[in-house]
């Protein structure tokens, strides 16, 4: 791997710890505000909701300047977003600023990627990447756990921290102090990116023309025969791992009657086996070999049943990380497939743009569904078994999709499997 590489892994590692402790920490801050548990479900959609407003425009502005420069500006939406939940503003809407910050980083993060390295190198990259960020998850949300745990509520007390505790009055306020911190050495990192050669693309002094240029960009990808079965399957993949993160904490205390310091390492659990999952799958798997990872989709959906028979931790930890193993295997091949055809058909900033686009929006309406229902008082065993026959149900048609495409459109694939061999063809 180039030199640069490692710096793009130390800046991710740095702001997604954050993203994920900062995650655990609004929970227990809307908790301790004893806000309804539907708020507290809203936070995986209200941070996915800018993802899908500002798509037309993330892409085009992570293309128009070096990718490193907008992690920089990305990392500093972050920071007034956390320091705005210190105030009277409702802590919803600070995290959706978070999510702002976050939806203008991603297109920079991994279209950096498609800049640096060669195809030969996006499954390995990718799973680096997806190793490492699962890292910080793991780290993350047990970090955000540890900082709201009552120890830290029960110092904050105590004579030694008296005048923190009246500056900051509870444990989920200083939390996100820390994490202020911490977003600062993903900027300090993400100032050492090196700039790559690949030309900037301008950007209109118009706004409204992107929307006409993204919409083109969408259905490109989504008429490509290659791209629209990773994109189906990354959409899918990511909209219901990002309110499982929230579910998992539900279940936890319904099934086994955790608190959110408690819950959060089990979030950690599934984590660790997405790491090990994604590892291995960078290892073992190339670029062109993604769609045979589609039946791990269906088992994944089924496993998830499971979970609701499950009242002992140490059945629920082995179960969690097997869970987990077979989604990192799954997501990183995807992962990179999706990244190389977007990259050809349209560059890197814009194609992950759109694939943050479908991939957001797909957790934006889940999780204002299951925030819905929720409220309503659907229970987590209820998500859960709603949740899995979801993925089971509609990863098999996407791979009847794609076995639709090899039997109508042979020559077309094995034309894009083969630009998908080399690192000398584009197309």
């Amino acid at each position: 791997m180039k030199r640069g590489f490692y710096t793009i892994m130390a800046a991710q590692f740095c702001s997604s710890l954050a993203d994920n402790a900062l995650f655990v920490v609004a929970v227990e801050l809307l908790r301790s505000r004893a806000a309804p548990e539907w708020q507290a479900a809203a936070l995986v959609p209200m941070f996915a909701l800018f993802y899908v407003l500002l798509a037309p425009w993330v892409g085009a502005f992570a293309d128009s300047r070096p990718k490193g420069q907008v992690m920089f500006i990305s990392n500093a939406i972050k920071v007034v977003g956390c320091l705005l939940m210190l105030t009277p503003v409702h802590p919803l809407l600070a995290y959706s600023l978070v999510g702002l910050g976050a939806a203008a980083y991603s297109p920079a993060k991994y279209g950096i990627l498609t800049e640096l390295l060669p195809p030969s190198q996006l499954v390995k990259a990718n799973g680096w990447i997806e190793g490492l960020t699962i890292a910080s998850i793991i780290l993350g949300v047990v970090l955000g756990g540890q900082l709201v745990s009552p120890r830290v509520a029960a110092w904050l007390g105590g004579h030694e921290a008296a005048w923190l505790g009246a500056l900051l009055p509870g444990a989920a306020e200083v939390a996100i102090v820390g994490l202020v911190g911490v977003y600062a050495l993903a900027a300090a990192f993400n100032l050492r990116i090196p700039r790559t050669t690949a030309p900037l693309r301008h950007l209109p002094s118009n706004p409204l023309a992107l929307l006409p240029d993204f919409w083109r960009c969408n259905l490109r990808l989504w008429r490509d025969h290659l791209g629209q079965i990773s994109l189906a399957t990354t959409t899918l993949f990511w909209g219901v791992s990002g309110n499982l993160r929230y579910i998992v904490l539900a279940w936890a205390a319904a099934a086994l009657g955790y608190n959110t310091t408690q819950a959060s390492s089990l979030v950690g659990v599934v984590a660790v086996g997405t790491a090990a999952g994604a590892i291995v799958a960078s290892v073992r798997m190339r670029i062109d070999q993604a769609p045979r990872v589609m039946p791990l989709g269906i088992a994944m959906g089924l496993l998830v049943l499971g979970m609701i028979a499950i009242r002992d931790v140490w059945v629920a930890a082995p179960f969690l990380v097997l869970l987990g193993a077979l989604g990192g295997f799954l997501v990183v091949p995807m992962n990179a497939l999706l990244q190389h055809r977007g990259h050809n058909l349209m560059g890197a900033g814009r194609s992950i743009a759109v694939q943050n686009f479908n991939e957001q929006a797909c957790i934006l309406g889940l999780g204002f569904l299951y925030s819905a229902a929720t409220g309503a008082g659907l229970s987590a065993f209820g998500a859960i078994t709603a949740f899995g026959l979801l993925v089971a149900v509609v990863m098999a048609l996407i791979q009847r999709w794609h076995a639709h495409n090899l039997r109508h459109h042979p020559h077309e694939l094995q034309r894009l499997f083969e630009i998908a061999r080399r690192d000398d063809l584009h197309g």
